[in-house]
């Protein structure tokens, strides 16, 4: 954080105003309820038929702010209610009663939170018939928290993982994380970053683990942690860490025994291993299903797994968007039971728009599970307010075709279409030590909305919005309406100020805050740099994946990839991801390639600007703290936006040497002024 600090510094150092990005570490304080903003000055009549301290949290979560009918919570071996799940739950009611029934106390609790949202957003809460089950078995939350409490690509002030202070003092902020994670069926929380030091398996941490866990259990949070796949040689004194070496296993099982003994419901591992320089099992010439069974074998009589990433790419001539691809797709089946690869939504990492993964589908005999960015580390931190709900609504929805039409990304790795004994879905944490947790009000909403597609894929971001503006801020239809609607359109207009068209990864070297597609750093891989991904030339610009260029749409299924593969049938949206383009080329429309870039670019300007003015009418429809607050970052989303189509479209035109059309806001900034920002690396997830 330090870093960026220094890096906004340098930024303000020119004409340019960027904003500023939140990083105070902030002391123990109030902090916002987010969207558990319910009065609890109710008195409900509730019982239920068990005790436990998860079903005490449930009956005092209606029990104040229930302001209904009476409601009785029972735990049940029904078999009509077994078929839920363990995390299903059945709500029935009349004028006179309600009932909640579950299989298993965080049934309950579930149940407990749909019927406060209901009431919360004006659903029906008399005659109610609901039963719930959740599309993903495990819905889980990747922290990016170092043990410094520093948080990589993390926006919001410091982890609020207060390893300083633990085991001895125990932070109030845990179990509101638990409550709020609970609310939305979120089940588990990876603690740490990723790249992961091997000092998170010293015993003085497990110590400092098992606090959090203890705080987390009643929520029925399961605790994972991301590990270090040299471990074995670097914590445990060995001369290797290969997998297949008989001392290696032992060492990972005897830890594993030390963990479990301290936590007896730890979840298991989250692996990052070969890819941006961090160890692995090709280290010793094994493979990807070699590490990962070897860790899974440590954990299976415990029930724990491993969650090993497919986000893995080395120095190579293959197009990156291939690699992972490349690498998983022959191990499919090879990995045992317990081991889900985690997939990235896209090919590249995290862009504004990519096309799904082509992983999704492809691998069939191997549980697979999406993972996505909450944080907004390609989207203007936490200064822009883009709400993720229609990104992950259009990955959740595409075709892979891997089964034939209606084989989306949702149905290959929530069970439908592939039964596997683990379905997950993951999302990299965007909260921090902020008091509004997130560094943006409406930052919240993307936690919100992970933990309720995670529950159920097939959710609209419609709903969720309309949900989440009623649950935290007001459902007077003056101030919901268009708010949804600046919601619904926020990131559309992100991708069009930052890179349409299929257009990637032209972000600064480094944090990824603003654009930089001119960057040149002597001796940088080719698959770090912008140009490698634009490949803007005198005669047009794109990334040629087609079966003339990279290939890459071979690795998706027909009809998609030769959907993709023909400049007739490609969707605009991804055009220049897989093809490259003369300046001329004729779109749709009419109009040239180069003309409709700089329309894309100002139609995300006046977007941008448009959201202020509905935001500013708001005033007096929410408190004035948080009214300021988006105010002010919308105000340094205008002007973020204003640099991004400045930058790109000064800088193609040095190449297109056509004139920007003289119907749109003329640049205000010089390109020589631009290109002056000097970025300090800080290597990404």
């Amino acid at each position: 954080m330090k870093r960026i600090v220094r890096i906004v510094l340098c930024c303000l150092a020119i004409t340019i105003s960027y904003g500023q990005i939140a990083v105070s570490q902030s002391e123990e304080k109030d902090y916002d309820p987010a969207w558990l903003r319910l009065s609890t000055n109710a008195d409900a009549k509730v019982t239920c038929n068990k005790n436990s301290p998860t079903l005490t949290i449930a009956i005092h979560e209606l029990r104040t702010q229930w302001m209904g009918q009476p409601v009785k919570l029972l735990l049940t071996k029904e078999k009509s209610i077994r078929t839920l799940g363990c995390d299903g739950y059945r709500i029935t009611g009349n004028p006179s009663g309600i009932e909640i029934k579950a299989s298993e106390e965080q049934g309950i609790l579930y149940g407990a939170y749909h019927l406060l949202r209901l009431q919360a957003t004006g659903g029906n809460c008399t005659d109610i018939k609901i039963e719930e089950s959740p599309d993903y078995d495990i819905r889980i939350l990747n922290h990016w928290d170092n043990l410094d409490r520093t948080v990589e690509r993390g926006y919001a002030g410091y982890s609020i993982w207060r390893w300083d202070q633990l085991p001895a003092v125990v932070s109030p902020r845990y179990k509101e994380y638990g409550r709020l994670n609970a609310s939305i069926g979120i089940n588990a929380t990876v603690l740490n970053n990723v790249n992961a030091p091997v000092e998170v398996l010293n015993t003085d941490m497990l110590n400092k683990v098992k606090v959090i866990a203890d705080e987390l259990r009643p929520y029925h949070i399961k605790v994972f942690l991301s590990v270090n796949f040299s471990s074995p040689a670097v914590l445990g004194g060995l001369s290797t860490s290969d997998p297949l070496d008989a001392n290696v296993s032992q060492w990972w099982k005897e830890k594993v025994n030390e963990i479990y003994k301290r936590i007896p419901d730890f979840g298991g591992f989250l692996v990052k291993a070969n890819s941006e320089g961090l160890p692995g099992p090709q280290d010793f010439g094994r493979t990807h299903a070699d590490g990962a069974n070897m860790l899974a074998d440590a954990l299976k009589s415990h029930d724990g797994i491993v969650m090993w990433r497919a986000f893995v790419y080395n120095p190579s001539n293959e197009d990156r968007a291939k690699q992972a691809y490349s690498e998983f797709l022959p191990l499919d089946g090879q990995f045992r039971d317990n081991v889900i690869i985690q997939v990235k939504n896209g090919p590249i990492d995290f862009q504004p728009r990519e096309p799904f993964s082509p992983l999704f589908g492809a691998m069939q005999k191997t549980a697979v599970m999406p993972e996505l960015q909450i944080t907004q580390e390609y989207l203007g931190f936490s200064n822009h307010l883009v709400f993720l709900a229609t990104q992950w609504e259009e990955f959740l929805n595409s075709e892979t075709y891997c089964n034939g039409a209606g084989s989306t990304v949702a149905k290959t790795t929530d069970g439908t279409l592939f039964k596997q004994p683990l379905t997950a879905i993951a999302g990299v944490a965007n909260i921090g030590e902020d008091e509004n947790w997130c560094g943006h009000y409406f930052a919240q909403s993307n936690w919100y909305t992970f933990g309720r597609m995670a529950w159920k894929n097939t959710i609209s971001s419609g709903e969720i919005a309309e949900e989440w503006i009623k649950m935290t801020f007001s459902d007077n239809p003056e101030f919901l309406n268009p708010v949804k609607e600046m919601m619904l359109q926020s990131h559309e207009a992100v991708v069009d100020y930052m890179m349409p068209l299929g257009l990637h990864h032209i972000f600064a070297w480094g944090h990824h805050y603003g654009p930089e597609p001119w960057t040149a750093i002597p001796g940088a891989r080719p698959d770090w740099l912008p140009s490698y991904y634009h490949q803007a030339d005198k005669q047009g610009i794109g990334f040629d994946r087609t079966t003339s260029g990279s290939n890459a749409v071979s690795q998706y299924f027909s009809p998609l990839r030769e959907e993709f593969n023909q400049l007739e049938t490609c969707p605009e949206a991804f055009l220049l991801w897989f093809h490259h383009l003369p300046w001329t080329y004729k779109m749709k429309n009419g109009k040239t390639l180069w003309d409709n870039l700089c329309y894309k670019y100002d139609s995300g300007v006046q977007q941008v600007r448009d959201f202020q003015k509905i935001w500013d009418k708001t005033e007096g429809l929410v408190d004035e703290h948080r009214f300021k607050h988006v105010q002010s970052r919308l105000k340094i989303q205008a002007k973020d936006a204003v640099w991004w189509k400045d930058a790109c479209l000064l800088y193609f035109q040095t190449f297109s040497g056509l004139p920007i059309p003289y119907d749109i806001e003329r640049p205000v900034h010089e390109l020589d002024a631009l290109m002056k920002i000097k970025l300090d690396m800080k290597h990404h997830n």
